[in-house]
């Protein structure tokens, strides 16, 4: 491989969510943390290499993102596949993908709508719903291991309810690793038609893709009723840099979009490294996904020959897509605190339970990292759960 994703980099000291304020997700800092959804791995030597050179210019004054250089990259790395196609005037900036959804979701509905999901769901979802006064409306998508189910009856009658006014997708899904094919995706375009439901797809986990079922963009399927949200934030470990970007096709939202985003929040000014860094991450960038999906496959096969065979009451599948392993590990027995307890405690790993996401007595556990953490992750899950059980 070109890029090293067996480094080890130690991030304690720079602020770390994952790392440096473990103890805020499992009431202790003496954890192997793999908890948050950023990886482990360095940043691309080419986005080094990009956010050096801007860094060496002593100016950092108001930035623009509206010009053809950030809109072409955006176009441009959707376009790779040779199938889709975005208009560059599509795009638009914005500060975080849980920014734009708040601001669509007020600009397509009122308060006391519902928000159709599935679930689990991704946890941010629940306060961005409920805090905008929408009722939170859930559907079950099954995992992996059974097949990644849907019950299409259950979605077609709670988008049928008069208070439906939205659905918020996340493909791949977030924490299922679900991937929602081009069919599958316009089989729930045609349901949020029928029953006049605006769709708002999360894509931030558009390149990690590790089965056979490939990444199709909800606007392939159609530009009308639609909004796809997106950042490099997730693929190239630059969330901290703020960025991300939306794609809505239809100019009348687009402009409801940017008048919401400029003249209500003032944040028409982009940060200039993280628009340094998604540009050069879009240019040069595919040789290193590449690589970081394979790896990242990888690690979830060593995770599933691992549970096989020391766990086998955790029931775990590779996923389609994501870098989130998710694990039914209600064969064990034990309630959720009781696990959590056991894998913070004795075992001294930070894993995320998966009540947090709506999926009582699942495990969420990012692996994107360097394999030997992985390693370590597994060997303190076992005791965590192993040695417990035996005093």
């Amino acid at each position: 491989m070109r890029y090293d994703f067996d480094r080890v980099i130690d991030r304690m000291g720079t602020y770390s969510t994952q790392w440096d304020y473990a103890a805020d997700r499992f009431g202790r800092p003496d954890v192997l943390p793999f908890s948050i959804s950023d990886t482990d791995f360095a940043v691309p030597d080419e986005v080094m290499g990009a956010l050096r050179a801007r860094m060496e210019h002593p100016i950092f004054g108001y930035t623009r993102w509206n010009h053809a250089d950030y809109k072409a990259g955006v176009a441009g790395w959707f376009e790779r596949d040779g199938v889709s196609h975005v208009d560059m005037d599509w795009v638009v900036y914005s500060p975080s993908v849980i920014y734009s959804a708040a601001s669509i979701i007020r600009l397509v509905s009122e308060p006391g709508d519902a928000v159709v999901t599935l679930s689990p769901m991704y946890d941010a979802f629940y306060g961005l719903i409920e805090g905008n006064g929408r009722t939170l409306l859930s559907v079950s998508q099954a995992s992996a291991m059974d097949g990644y189910g849907l019950d299409w009856d259950a979605l077609d009658a709670a988008l049928a309810r008069q208070d439906s006014k939205v659905m918020l997708l996340t493909n791949p899904h977030n924490p299922t690793g679900k991937v929602f094919s081009g069919d599958e995706l316009g089989r729930i375009v045609e349901l949020c038609g029928r029953h006049g439901v605006f769709l708002i797809s999360d894509d931030i986990h558009r390149d990690i893709i590790l089965g056979e079922v490939p990444y199709t963009p909800v606007t392939d399927v159609t530009t009308e009723g639609v909004a796809l949200l997106c950042s490099a934030s997730k693929t190239f470990n630059t969330p901290g840099l703020i960025g991300s970007y939306a794609l809505l096709p239809e100019e009348g939202l687009r402009e409801r979009f940017l008048y919401e985003l400029k003249q209500k929040n003032a944040l028409s000014s982009v940060s200039v490294l993280g628009m340094t860094a998604q540009m050069e991450a879009y240019r040069s960038g595919s040789e290193y996904v590449s690589e970081m999906v394979s790896y990242v496959r990888a690690n979830m096969e060593a995770l599933k020959a691992f549970l096989d065979e020391s766990l086998p009451e955790i029931r775990f599948e590779v996923p389609e897509g994501t870098y989130l392993a998710w694990m039914d590990a209600s064969g064990l027995g034990l309630e959720a605190s009781e696990l959590q307890r056991r894998l913070v405690d004795v075992g001294h790993v930070g894993i995320m339970s998966g009540e947090t996401y709506g999926g009582a007595g699942y495990l969420r556990m990012n692996l994107a990292c360097p394999r030997a953490k992985a390693e370590r992750g597994m060997e303190r899950m076992l005791r965590g759960i192993r040695l417990q059980a035996s005093c």
